[in-house]
């Protein structure tokens, strides 16, 4: 689904190059950034693998008024593959406080409000944890601070991590074999029923934005997903919640799959000052199939913030 945007990169310290995206609503391209400048900033990020259409809703409703931003991992969308090789959390971290960076220099200098999906909110919650400074507010959407279960304590819980971890590295080797197949298969027919049968997709899943996102995955590198994948089971920033101290918005899906709800629950009794909706009838794709509902509950965290003025209000 196309937008109207304007690309630019940031440079990481190994060459890589890290695309972030201005839509420009109504605005002539060339005057985008003069334009913007003044207005409140919102910067997403996404989720593994994901496609930039699931934050369509977002983006439609503060786009005439915000300056929204979103931006690309490495080996996603129009992102390089790491020319390091380094796909580790901290990496992931580092090139998002580069784009928070030059956002506020192209801006008016203020941190922009953080919007987060799935595994980018491990991201910008260990963002925090470097630099608050520069997260002034976070919305939260369908994601934890570390694998499921991770913040479960006892031995077991620990067991069951590993395992996980051990089984992905077990894999690792043979993600080239399985990688035509894999595309072949999100090419076919069956890629979408197969997301409803299983319950990893919704009934209000739009079958246009899933296509999308299929299409986005058989574009991408294997190995960028896979060592991606392989961060994510390094570490937790559980830990995290106990010195935040900005507006937080924590955003659920009742039938979520991929992230349990116990984990988003979890993440509601350590922080109860957070800001709090569950989406009912959505999975872990809420962003597409709730989207309108999602976009005005951030809206109107904003407002009840001051992050934006009430005038901005839907």
């Amino acid at each position: 689904m196309p937008y109207r945007r304007l690309t630019r990169f940031v440079s990481a310290p190994d060459g890589t190059r890290i695309a972030y995206h201005t839509h420009c609503g109504n605005l002539p391209e060339e005057n985008v950034e003069w334009e913007m400048a003044s207005r409140p900033s919102v910067l997403l990020t996404n989720g593994i693998g994901t496609s930039e259409n699931f934050w369509r809703h977002i983006v439609a409703n503060l786009e005439q008024d915000h300056r929204v931003v979103h931006w690309n991992y490495r080996g996603h969308g129009h992102s390089d593959e790491s020319r390091s090789g380094d796909y580790s959390v901290a990496t992931q971290v580092e090139d998002l406080e580069r784009v928070t960076e030059e956002l506020m220099r192209r801006g008016n200098g203020q941190p922009p409000h953080h919007i987060a999906f799935s595994m980018g909110v491990r991201i910008v919650l260990e963002l925090y944890r470097r630099r608050p400074d520069l997260i002034p507010a976070m919305t939260l959407i369908a994601g934890a601070p570390g694998a499921a279960g991770s913040w479960k304590p006892g031995r077991l819980a620990r067991l069951g991590f590993g395992a996980m971890r051990q089984a992905i590295d077990a894999v690792t080797p043979l993600i080239p074999l399985a990688a035509p197949m894999v595309r072949a298969f999100l090419a076919s027919p069956l890629a979408y029923p197969a997301g409803r049968l299983t319950g990893t997709l919704r009934a209000r899943a739009p079958r246009a934005d899933l296509d999308e996102f299929f299409a986005s995955l058989r574009r991408m590198s294997p190995e960028a997903y896979w060592k991606t994948l392989q961060g994510l089971m390094v570490g937790h920033a559980w830990d995290v919640f106990a010195r935040v101290q900005v507006p937080t918005q924590l955003i659920a899906a009742t039938h979520d799959l991929i992230v349990p709800r116990s984990d988003m629950e979890q993440m509601r009794r350590v922080l109860p000052q957070a800001r709090w909706l569950l989406v009912k009838e959505a999975g872990h794709a809420g962003l597409v199939e709730a989207g309108s509902e999602i976009a005005d509950a951030v809206r109107t965290f904003l407002v009840e913030q001051g992050i934006e003025p009430p005038s901005m209000a839907p």
